[in-house]
């Protein structure tokens, strides 16, 4: 069952799925580059709402960076259940369940650990307001929200655990180990950085360099998968 034939079908999820990974890597990458060119301020709510209303094209920019590529890993995720399936299903599955799903339910909330486009219109309401009273209470809601983007939270361990989940059952694949071996120090290193973020900082930026390498190289082994398959028949003016 882990044939050619078997896999055939997959060959564009895989290929979708490598390029999701490498272009997920490439968007966090840019939004970093923003973060370094206009740093947010990560406390204080007059401070950050003052820092947004002279920065607010670099600041938005680097928000939808930080949060609409959560879309990619969810791609990603699913084809390495598909690739995966015959080593250790229900692990397989768990895995990737666990990694994807955090990913997704980024996309409903729409704050990054360097800020939140909520924030935007606090800015504005900020700007505007006609009485201290009401900047303060503006400020407030601000204060909040920055210190809940300081709060560990359990999508970002359960992001982690699950590169490390999918990374254990690739270890028994034919996919390369390298990528495994990266994976298990990536969601290992991940768990504790997610609980110890501001405690010890250092894991954290550990965590974000392993993780981003564990994305590229998966994204190489799924690109390299789908190349050794041949193009399936078309059918219906598509093929597979």
């Amino acid at each position: 069952m882990t044939g050619t034939g078997s896999e055939q079908p997959y060959r564009t999820l895989y290929r979708v799925a490598g390029v999701a990974s490498l272009l997920f890597v490439g968007l966090l990458l840019a939004a970093l580059a923003l973060d370094v060119i206009a740093p947010p301020p990560v406390t204080g709510g007059a401070e950050t709402l003052e820092f947004i209303a002279g920065h607010k094209a670099v600041y938005v920019a680097e928000q939808l960076l930080w949060i609409v590529p959560s879309l990619l890993p969810v791609v990603t995720f699913l084809a390495l259940f598909i690739a995966l399936r015959y080593t250790s299903p229900s692990w397989a599955l768990i895995g990737a369940v666990v990694g994807g799903l955090p990913w997704a339910l980024l996309l409903a909330i729409p704050v990054s650990s360097r800020g939140s486009l909520v924030l935007v219109t606090l800015s504005d309401w900020y700007a505007v307001a006609a009485t201290p009273e009401a900047r303060a209470s503006y400020a407030s809601a601000a204060e909040a929200l920055v210190a809940e983007n300081n709060t560990p939270g359990i999508l970002g361990v359960l992001a982690a655990a699950g590169i490390l989940l999918v990374s254990l059952v690739m270890l028994r694949s034919p996919l390369p180990r390298t990528v495994a071996w990266l994976g298990i120090a990536a969601g290992a290193v991940g768990v504790l950085s997610e609980l110890l973020r501001y405690a010890v900082p250092a894991f954290y930026s550990a965590y974000g360099l392993l993780m981003w390498a564990w994305f590229v190289m998966v994204g190489i082994s799924l690109l390299r998968r789908a190349s050794r398959m041949a193009p399936a028949p078309r059918r219906g003016g598509y093929d597979s």
